[in-house]
């Protein structure tokens, strides 16, 4: 059995309905002066979703059942999710293009490349390491000039890797920037399903999904 499936997606009309987003995990101790001191242990969130939200008919409660079983066999395989608030390098309003996240810099020997989503507020940033970019999606520029999938690069969309072909290589100092669409890697967070039958036309639902993480911490 894998310990992870591209697709089928978790159903998008049940994730679009959903409650969750991300989390860190910080240390807190208090010193005798009554001081927090805190540590950030972790150098990316990790995201939470609570499916039930996005459970309003019986359908849909039966779409969830089937894929609990079909997909994920409860915890023992990933999927991908879409997270309606947070699924493109741009904001939700706009539309992808390759200048939207600058994600690295070119060498002159290095081929592939990690994409990034990033993150800024006033002085500060945060780069999200993106491992499900969407098929299709993915417009890559370097040093401001447009390139094309298959001619120019390639990407992985089981790991979000891009990678330059042949003499294609981006050379040292050049600016590699991007645009995409992605889903967040996630498993149930439970192997039970808890379903309650209401009515003979609706039912409910607990269940939880985990983001997975990958790399560092």
């Amino acid at each position: 059995m894998p310990d992870f499936i591209e697709t089928p997606r978790f159903p998008e009309d049940i994730s679009y309905g959903s409650r969750g987003g991300p989390s860190y995990n910080t240390r807190v101790v208090q010193v005798d002066s009554g001081a927090l001191i805190r540590n950030s242990l972790w150098a990316y969130a990790q995201h939470n979703f609570n499916v039930a939200y996005g459970i309003n008919t019986l359908a849909k409660l039966e779409a969830l059942v089937y894929f609990f079983h079909a997909v994920a066999h409860g915890r023992a395989v990933g999927f991908r999710y879409k997270d309606w608030l947070d699924y493109k390098s741009c904001l939700r309003s706009a539309a992808p293009s390759a200048g939207d996240v600058w994600f690295a810099t070119g060498d002159g020997a290095t081929a592939s490349f990690q994409l990034y989503k990033g993150y800024s507020a006033g002085s500060n940033s945060q780069a999200r390491p993106i491992y499900k970019p969407v098929s299709g999606t993915v417009l890559i520029a370097v040093a401001g000039t447009a390139k094309t999938e298959n001619t120019h690069f390639t990407v992985n969309y089981a790991t979000g890797m891009v990678t330059f072909t042949g003499g294609n290589i981006p050379t040292a100092g050049q600016h590699i920037t991007a645009g995409f669409e992605f889903d967040v890697p996630v498993c149930f967070a439970s192997d039970e399903l808890s379903v309650n039958i209401e009515d003979y036309n609706s039912g409910m639902a607990q269940v939880m999904l985990t983001e997975l993480k990958y790399g560092s911490t």
